[in-house]
């Protein structure tokens, strides 16, 4: 079938799928910009690099004591607006000779394509995890002996939850550690023996373990001089879309081309409870977030 807005010499390209194709086989690629350490309901309507989502948050209002004859003062709803700016684009675009042989061939599985869209998921997961650790808080340097790396690393996630903990952080917790830390972490028996003392990894999004209310990840894409993050989706905020995928004859080449623009940005959403709000009604985004908290590893030589 040929639709009005196709060219006939096209008309067995269809676009639609290989959206679907991207966004599945790009989703499993991410781990900082995944569901499990970034959160996505802001997303709003993203069309162009330069857009910005808005942000509202309700303050918590003060509870009063009522008494006679006082009576009661009636309070305003106040909000904090803070604002989510998709400042990242980035493009694929792949040059073929027959659009309608290509797709059914395989379209975008095909190895130069995977590669491709992997490259794409490692630019929008660099760009999420440094988001997220230029804001996280800082806790001391793990300084492990070249003995009990595994326990101190271990004792390391049991400090971030405590510091979790103690700001009331919900459960739904993630740890994101180098692949490193991971290759000495897995020789404790709590993460080895996962399925006993919490629940057995699984491979998607780089999920190594589910432990002690944490999902454990590893990643390549870690910020530099960061080993160790660990937080709640809800303190980080991803919104992406592709513009959709576009097919024509290329000025440059004889060839025809398929690309596809990727938006993208990312933001450490404040609370009313944990960060300061500022005479302007905005957050003061200059301290980090007591939502999530990093540490680096001080290696020894042996290790």
């Amino acid at each position: 079938m040929t639709f009005a807005y196709q060219s006939a010499a096209s008309h067995s390209f269809v676009p639609e799928i290989w959206d679907a194709d991207l966004l599945t086989q790009f989703d499993p690629l991410l781990v900082w910009a995944s569901p499990v350490v970034s959160n996505n309901k802001y997303e709003g309507e993203i069309r162009k690099k330069g857009d910005v989502v808005h942000i509202n948050s309700l303050l918590r209002p003060t509870v009063g004591e009522y008494k006679l004859p006082d009576g009661m003062t009636a309070q305003r709803p106040e909000t904090v607006d803070q604002k989510l700016p998709i400042t990242e684009a980035r493009y694929l675009q792949v040059l073929i000779e027959d659009a309608e042989r290509v797709q059914v061939a395989g379209g975008l599985s095909s190895p130069i394509n995977q590669q491709m869209i992997r490259a794409l998921a490692r630019e929008a997961d660099t760009f999420m995890g440094g988001v997220i650790a230029k804001a996280a808080t800082a806790l001391p340097n793990v300084k492990p002996g070249a003995g009990n790396i595994p326990q101190s690393l271990y004792s390391t996630i049991l400090d971030m939850m405590l510091a979790l903990d103690d700001n009331d952080i919900p459960a739904g917790r993630y740890v994101v550690v180098s692949p490193r830390v991971k290759r000495y972490l897995v020789e404790h028996p709590a993460v080895a023996n996962a399925a006993a003392y919490g629940e057995g990894g699984v491979t998607a999004n780089g999920v190594v373990a589910r432990l002690a209310g944490f999902t454990i990840l590893s990643t390549t894409a870690m910020p530099t001089g960061v080993d160790i993050v660990a937080g709640h989706k809800e303190f980080a905020t991803y919104a992406s879309q592709f513009s959709g995928f576009r097919e024509g004859q290329s000025e440059k080449y004889r060839a025809d081309y398929i690309d596809t623009l990727h938006l993208y940005g990312g933001k450490i959403v404040r609370y009313p409870e944990l960060d300061t709000k500022k005479s302007d009604q905005t957050f003061d985004e200059s301290k980090p977030t007591k939502g999530i908290v990093k540490a680096t590893v001080e290696w020894p030589t042996a290790a």
